[in-house]
């Protein structure tokens, strides 16, 4: 049997609160490093994984803008 622990009491924030800043942290974090790995294939003349790269890139802001906004609301 698994118990549910709220860590809210350790870090001051409640679990989901923590957990929405963590997911738009991470997307704005994947945005820079795609930014670096997009680069590096438009250099090395792939443009397949380039694209892939700005694909992906483009879905890590659109996360990250809806992280945001829910941020905007929540807190």
């Amino acid at each position: 049997m698994t118990t549910t622990v709220e860590h809210g009491n350790i870090t001051g924030t409640k679990d989901a609160q923590y957990d929405l800043l963590w997911f738009t942290e991470i997307c704005l974090n994947n945005a820079l490093r795609l930014e670096t790995y997009a680069a590096d294939a438009e250099r090395d003349g792939d443009r397949e994984l380039h694209d892939l790269f700005r694909r992906a890139q483009t879905e890590s802001r659109k996360g990250a803008e809806q992280g945001k906004q829910l941020l905007r609301n929540r807190l």
